[in-house]
């Protein structure tokens, strides 16, 4: 009886030890909150990782809760609002949900300054942070930034092979700049948050959209379009830039320890790796899209050439925009293009 009374004993001072261990452990937890399907690859393959990454640097002292598709209420376009009042800890957002909040980095999202390499703009991102972007997050902690492997053209019925085919019909944009490009190719642009995108595509409430590949599984754009379009070489028609981003207050309150297993986590190398994940993830999309039956149209060389030119106005109109709020764009725009041919060798 002794005995089996020492055996309980130790049994339960194990278990109580290992119980207050893991509780002193996760002495932090932080709440993601993001608008995407649990199932979609910027979840599993981007937010999970980084995630992982940042609770290893803490040698488990960090817990990080994700959240998919505004689980903890909201619309998408109220995330960058939710991370700065403090509603939730992170976000992962699309900057363009907030139309004229982050002008300059949307130096990267124009037509032709941004070209076919993620990987390339995401570490152009990097370089001109500190520099150049900065400034205009204020209210939270980026983690990192981002783009997508750019817009192509996503189609219910219509072939597209030049600009004149768009003309008049109703494309869905993401973004502002977004939007530019719709009305110079002719087309009437209709904002909305990308989850929208599969019912108006049913109802017709759209003939297509501006959206990338990788999108295509989780949404099952493929059930809703015959037409994926891009330009020659992987060339697309602008991109979207996202942001992971905590609340500025609880980052601030954070021990030095705590912050740097997010900024090891949130490297230049982490950046990069960001624009492969959405490239293999974007090669995965089209996949779906052609097995399904569904026609991907590779522009020519000269078809993308009229394209561009027609676009180039796009980014004429954006300089002379943010030049009113006092951001040279000019120089935005040669030094982002100086840095994704640098970054892209």
């Amino acid at each position: 009886m002794v005995a089996n009374r020492i055996v309980a004993a130790s049994v339960f001072a194990a278990a109580s030890m290992a119980f207050a261990g893991a509780s002193a452990a996760q002495e932090y937890t932080f709440k993601l909150h993001h608008l995407l399907s649990a199932k979609a690859p910027a979840h599993t393959q981007m937010l999970e990782p980084w995630a992982k990454r940042v609770e290893e640097n803490s040698e488990g002292r960090i817990k990080i809760e994700i959240y998919p598709a505004m689980t903890l209420g909201g619309r998408p376009p109220e995330l960058i609002s939710q991370a700065r009042d403090g509603v939730v800890d992170i976000v992962w957002t699309v900057n363009g949900y907030t139309p004229g909040l982050f002008p300059r980095t949307e130096v990267l999202e124009l037509p032709f300054v941004y070209v076919n390499d993620p990987v390339a703009a995401n570490l152009t991102l990097f370089d001109m942070f500190e520099s150049d972007l900065k400034q205009e997050y204020a209210g939270v902690e980026v983690m990192f930034l981002h783009v997508h492997a750019g817009q192509a053209i996503h189609m219910r019925s219509m072939e597209v092979r030049s600009p004149s085919d768009l003309d008049g019909l109703k494309m869905r944009i993401p973004t502002r700049t977004g939007a530019w490009i719709i009305e110079a190719l002719g087309a009437n642009p209709v904002a909305m948050p990308v989850p929208d995108l599969p019912q108006a595509l049913q109802k017709g409430a759209v003939d297509g959209a501006f959206i990338p590949w990788e999108i295509i599984p989780p949404l099952k754009i493929q059930e809703q379009t015959q037409y994926q379009i891009e330009g020659a070489d992987m060339a697309r028609f602008g991109t979207t830039t996202f942001q992971v981003s905590m609340n500025k207050a609880r980052w601030d309150n954070l021990p030095e320890d705590i912050q740097q297993a997010f900024k090891d986590a949130s490297d230049r190398d982490w950046w990069g790796e960001v624009g492969e994940i959405w490239r293999t993830s974007d090669d995965f999309g089209i996949g779906i899209a052609v097995k399904a039956g569904n026609q991907h149209i590779v522009l020519t060389p000269e078809e993308t050439a009229v394209f561009k030119e027609t676009l180039e106005p796009v980014v004429d109109r954006w300089i002379g925009e943010v030049g009113e709020k006092g951001i040279d764009g000019a120089a935005l725009v040669a030094k982002a293009r100086e840095l994704i041919a640098k970054n892209a060798q």
